[in-house]
């Protein structure tokens, strides 16, 4: 069984007063340029947006070994 995927998470309110075209412009330049996907967006009677954007967590792997043997060559 593979590992869970793990998420970092934003959590964004943009006001009544936001237009769509601006809202979209917004989320639009954080998933080119931040890496975020929009993962909910609620909108409320008022006009108020409550986003959540996410992405992903890349841990990195070691592909070494931390054997001592490997420190031992000639050179």
């Amino acid at each position: 069984m593979g590992a869970m995927t793990e998420y970092e998470v934003r959590h964004l309110v943009l006001p009544r007063g936001t237009s769509r075209g601006a809202a979209r412009r917004l989320l639009t330049e954080q998933a080119e340029y931040g890496g975020w996907e929009l993962a909910r967006l609620l909108l409320y009677p008022d006009g108020t947006r409550k986003v959540w954007l996410r992405r992903r967590i890349i841990r990195a792997v070691r592909t070494l070994s931390d054997r001592r043997s490997d420190d031992k060559r000639p050179g």
